[in-house]
């Protein structure tokens, strides 16, 4: 039954279907010839994984990016950083990186953060002697970090599938965020010394105060998403409304970047998105149910787990299965399959499902840009209209970093959950 539902997907994929009509198809195909079960189970199933309350925060932050995206927000960050350590050695990359972990704390989305800041630092990358496969590399692995950094959608879904709590999920994704921008920085830094590139030149102190006076109100986001949730002021859903409005008085009424007739079309932009995501966790809720049904979790649990597992063991088994899906797979919908797979293991084991959510995130945004079908991979090719070799030319050192900070993240809890702990 698990080979005959494997090879029903990777057959449907192999044809060129989106993921969403094999997600859907299989599992159909199992009901009607395997199982002898109604199919309006399906549907069911499939509207009550878009039922939750969570899942409304969803396209309220993919609103709040495109909404940021079209405007000034990420021009003003970026000038912001960059005033701060543009001068230092390997500083337009350091730029980048911390550009795209404060963006990933405004948007949640990984692909936002890509044309958002990749855009205008690639650019200024490429001035300054940097390679072009370098400097693509650079930005999509720096947005990776927006599904850990809050408000990440990866983290919502899995939420969502859990039952583990979306604030604290948010607080535990920044210690992992901040981590990966330190790896990173140094990385730039050492870099830069190597290949000789030369240093921009060095605000002035009265500049510095003009780009940040500029940078307050975009920097507001994360104070307002993070601190609204933990004062007690509203929930995550109803942070992700805030964003919205917030965003909308900056672009529109005080950057006047966006005009109000604009929303409209960017409002259609953010719901084609919006419906792709909800169609992908139907599906994912109805192969969940049946896989769940027919008891293959516990019969593939059984085969690689054991039968007594340590919580460290069951960590590296389970970042090893999501990050590879995820090479292949939208991470979304990985997060949705595995998910109840490993989730019961990981709790009789031990592990607490703020930390096992850590990991599997971690998992979700190494695998978005790793070969050979990382997502963020084929949105960097389409944003800077390069070819599939040349984005992943320049990766290897960056894969590589990601896999350190992510052992370490699976061996020292405390990096998740230390915020937690302090509160």
């Amino acid at each position: 039954m698990v080979w005959t539902l494997l090879g029903i997907m990777i057959i449907l994929l192999l044809m060129g279907f989106p993921m969403m009509i094999p997600l859907i198809a299989g599992p159909l195909v199992m009901l009607f010839f395997f199982m002898d079960m109604d199919p309006t189970i399906m549907v069911q199933q499939m509207v009550e994984g878009i039922s939750s309350y969570v899942l409304i925060a969803v396209p309220l932050f993919i609103f709040a990016a495109d909404i940021m995206t079209s405007g000034r927000t990420s021009r003003k960050l970026l000038d912001f950083v960059g005033s701060f350590v543009g001068h230092l050695r390997g500083g337009y990359a350091i730029t980048t990186a911390a550009a795209c972990t404060l963006f990933g704390s405004i948007s949640g989305s990984t692909q936002a953060t890509v044309v958002a800041i990749g855009k205008p630092m690639r650019e200024r990358l490429l001035k300054v002697g940097y390679k072009d496969s370098s400097a693509i590399a650079l930005i999509i692995n720096s947005s990776d970090v927006a599904l850990l950094i809050p408000p990440s959608i990866g983290m919502i879904i899995y939420a969502l599938v859990s039952n583990a709590s979306v604030g604290d999920l948010f607080i535990a994704g920044i210690g992992p965020g901040v981590l990966i921008f330190l790896f990173f920085a140094t990385y730039a830094y050492i870099h830069a010394k190597i290949h000789n590139i030369p240093l921009a030149p060095k605000m002035s102190w009265k500049e510095r105060k003009d780009v940040t006076i500029k940078a307050l109100l975009p920097l507001g986001f994360p104070f307002i998403i993070i601190g609204g949730i933990y004062t007690g002021q509203f929930t995550p859903t109803e942070a992700a409304g805030v964003s919205v409005l917030y965003a909308l008085i900056l672009e529109v009424f005080i950057f006047r970047s966006l005009k109000l007739s604009q929303i409209p079309g960017i409002a259609l932009s953010s719901g084609i998105v919006t419906s792709a995501v909800f169609v992908l966790v139907a599906g994912g809720q109805a192969f969940s149910w049946v896989i769940s049904f027919a008891r293959i979790p516990r019969m593939l649990t059984d085969a690689v787990m054991g039968t007594d597992p340590t919580a460290l063991y069951v960590l590296f088994i389970v970042a090893v299965f999501f990050f590879v899906g995820c090479m292949f797979v939208d991470p979304i919908v990985v997060i949705l399959i595995l998910t109840p797979i490993f989730a019961p293991v990981a709790e009789t084991a031990g592990i607490d499902p703020v930390h096992l959510g850590v990991v599997i995130v971690f998992q979700a945004a190494l695998g978005s840009a790793t070969p050979p079908f990382g997502v963020d991979i084929f949105t960097a090719s389409a944003v800077f209209n390069k070819s599939y070799l040349d984005v992943i030319r320049g990766t290897p050192p960056y894969i590589v970093m990601l896999l350190i900070v992510s052992v370490l993240v699976i061996v020292f809890e405390d990096i998740s959950l230390f915020l937690l702990k302090l509160f």
